[in-house]
């Protein structure tokens, strides 16, 4: 089974374009954790125009009562993001190459280039018992690098993935992601994978077993629209069981 990750960034998004606390994060990340998802995941900017760094104590306050979940905080690694991230102490942090500028995520680590820069980071984190995901495109010759860095695990950037399926070429794009996990499976990381999964690609991704974590947030917003949050919820959590 793979676990599901509910990314709650466009629920912040909504929130704050009223300038109310409506919808109300927290609210949200208890309905979806009480539905089985296995843990709630954000990804804080510099300009928290989404997910706030006051999300991330609120969601380590409220995991309190669900004991057998995670939290995960992703974003770029500065100097606001770790102070917070190692004060609040999330099971997981995703380390991710973005611009303070971009939109959404678009590629992943470097991890030749950017090595020197994130081997302390990693080594602050898991000082404080925090598992370190690297954000990472499918790659199979560069998860062996993530792993001598420290990393614990890789998150594949499925753009590619989503973008290929249902058109020609889809299986070979298919088996480079299913190579990339491997790979990282080889030298002892764990796979997680997330951005643009949805209900109709999530489940040819990890039917294998590779995969151990997705983290959707997106694509679930916009299908709760049409099938409401519970049973978007539900109908994730039986594709990846």
């Amino acid at each position: 089974m793979t676990h599901l990750s509910v990314n709650l960034n466009k629920i912040g998004l909504l929130r704050n374009s009223r300038g109310r606390d409506y919808p109300n994060l927290i609210n949200m990340a208890e309905r979806t954790l009480s539905l089985g998802a296995f843990g709630i995941t954000i990804h804080p900017r510099p300009d928290q125009r989404h997910a706030t760094y006051q999300d991330a104590y609120d969601l380590k306050e409220l995991q309190k009562r669900f004991p057998n979940t995670e939290l995960n905080i992703e974003g770029f690694p500065d100097k606001q993001f770790l102070e917070v991230v190692l004060e609040v102490q999330p099971d997981q942090c995703t380390l991710v190459p973005d611009d303070p500028n971009q939109l959404t995520s678009d590629h992943g680590w470097n991890i030749a280039r950017d090595q020197d820069a994130l081997r302390p980071v990693i080594a602050k984190l898991k000082a404080k018992g925090i598992r370190v995901v690297l954000f990472m495109d499918p790659d199979a010759e560069n998860m062996r690098l993530a792993k001598e860095i420290g990393a614990d695990r890789v998150e594949l950037y499925t753009e590619a993935y989503a973008n290929a399926y249902g058109q020609e070429g889809f299986d070979d794009v298919l088996e480079s992601y299913q190579k990339a996990a491997q790979a990282a499976i080889d030298v002892g990381l764990a796979v997680n994978a997330g951005h643009d999964l949805d209900l109709n690609n999530v489940q040819a991704l990890c039917e294998q077993g590779r995969i151990m974590e997705v983290s959707i947030g997106h694509a679930l917003t916009v299908e709760a629209l049409d099938l409401g949050w519970d049973a978007v919820v539900k109908a994730y959590l039986e594709k990846l069981a």
